[in-house]
């Protein structure tokens, strides 16, 4: 039956490397099942009902893009989404969560008027190979440094922005030694990987966890929540009281409009719907073409159910009670593992749903020991940048603005939109759009993208 539907002998694969990628993808995805809650509880949801929520929303997502498109791409509500969701649209401009929700839910209706309009598709297929090779590349780099920042190797610094961790100090201890723990599991995934050991980055975050749990019992490791570092030891595994999702679920449609300015509602939707749009763009991209999953004109096939799931999954998020669902980046490292098939996502999809129960044990899970796979997936992705011709100027610059934008501005979008702005505009000065290199969706691209600086 699996074969049937996922193809798996078609794609080169089988039962086991794709459950195994699942597991992989969960593993590294995990995180958000605590930081969801922790950043949508500021706009005064309940963070037990956001919890129960971002899982639901992850598994219906992620089983829809198995069902609509049998890529093993996971979905989940989004970092940076969530924080303007909070902090913008309920603390900054003052609107209730439940008008930032109906924002969300009318944003995927719009995805899919747009999905299954071709718009979407449209605009995947008008970025150049050459931006698309960049994208991916430029998303290694924003992986690996979410990795350095969630292991806390790379802090901030008033002087210089940011710095490497100094371990000395009082809180050596804690984040000093939950940042060692992450080089060690750097080094521990980059020996497995060198050895082909078989599922090597779920195998290195599972010893660095060991690692974390035996350092905290002989006292090496000191748990200190006020610096975000918790006790690694499991003390409970299950949890079945699920009452508390009745305080988002629906609330959707009982948001009151009486006080929303029509301005500021289209503002928010906009933002929703444009970082949407090309950060899920962006990591299908970046992420096919890691997988080779793209065809000799960089296209993607199935791609109109892969766009569908992302925006039925927006909606169906905004129901249960979350911010907008798309596809997460975090999906390289079950395509490195060798998921290249729809069982890979169900797999990912129905560890969500378990987390539900096991949310208690899944949740002690340190970000010292996820933080190498983010590492060294951003390791696989760059060697993209070798499929990019630097010979050639018009190609070279714009791959390579697109590329350190990502992790400096900390947005894939940002990195497409200065790639696109980049790509158009030294193309029609040089005068070499004649040879066609620019499709004209690249202007009306380039068009939006300014006026998105301008205006907001």
């Amino acid at each position: 039956m699996l074969e049937k539907f996922f193809k798996l002998k078609e794609n080169g694969t089988d039962v086991k490397t794709e459950m195994m990628a699942g597991l992989t993808t969960f593993m590294t995805m995990a995180y958000i099942l605590a930081v969801n809650p922790s950043i949508l509880s500021a706009s005064g949801m309940d963070a037990n009902a956001i919890l129960i929520a971002t899982a639901l929303a992850s598994f219906i997502g992620t089983v829809l893009m198995a069902a609509l498109s049998n890529y093993p791409f996971a979905l989940a509500p989004g970092m940076g989404l969530n924080a303007y969701f909070a902090f913008v649209v309920c603390g900054t401009m003052g609107y209730s969560w439940q008008i930032a929700l109906a924002a969300v839910f009318v944003e995927g209706l719009i995805f899919i008027v747009l999905s299954v309009t071709n718009v979407r598709e449209a605009i995947f297929n008008s970025i150049p190979l050459t931006l698309k090779h960049a994208v991916s590349a430029g998303i290694g780099l924003f992986i690996a440094f979410i990795g350095l920042q969630n292991a806390k190797l790379v802090v901030g610094n008033e002087s210089t922005l940011i710095t490497y961790q100094t371990f000395k100090g009082e809180n050596f201890h804690s984040v000093g030694v939950g940042a060692l723990l992450a080089l060690i599991g750097v080094l521990i995934m980059g020996i497995l990987i060198v050895k082909n050991v078989k599922g090597n980055i779920l195998l290195g975050i599972l010893i660095t966890w060991v690692l974390g749990i035996i350092c905290e019992l002989v006292g090496i490791y000191v748990p200190n929540p006020e610096l975000g570092m918790y006790s690694v030891i499991p003390t409970s595994f299950v949890s079945f009281d699920f009452s508390s999702l009745g305080l988002t679920f629906g609330q959707v449609f009982k948001a009151d409009f009486g006080a929303v300015k029509i301005l500021d509602f289209i503002t928010i939707l906009f933002a929703f719907l444009f970082v949407d749009i090309f950060d899920t763009l962006g990591t299908l991209i970046g992420v096919a073409s890691k997988a080779n999953m793209l065809d000799r004109d960089g296209k993607l096939p199935r791609i109109k159910g892969a766009l569908l799931a992302d925006a039925l999954a927006t909606s169906v998020g905004a129901v249960l009670g979350t911010s907008t669902t798309t596809t997460f980046v975090e999906s390289a490292s079950g395509v490195t593992e060798g998921g290249s098939t729809g069982l890979t996502a169900v797999t990912t999809g129905l560890l969500f749903l378990l987390a539900l129960v096991f949310s208690p044990l899944f949740l002690t899970i340190p970000s010292f020991a996820t933080a190498p796979a983010l590492i060294l997936v951003g390791f696989f992705m760059i060697s993209n940048v070798t499929r990019i011709n630097f010979g050639d100027a018009l190609e070279g610059i714009p791959a390579f603005l697109a590329i350190i934008a990502m992790p400096l501005a900390y947005s894939i979008s940002e990195g497409i939109a200065i790639g696109v702005i980049s790509y158009t505009l030294l193309h029609l000065i040089a005068g070499k759009n004649k040879e066609k290199k620019v499709n004209w969706l690249m202007y009306v691209l380039t068009v939006i993208f300014i006026l998105k600086y301008i205006f907001l």
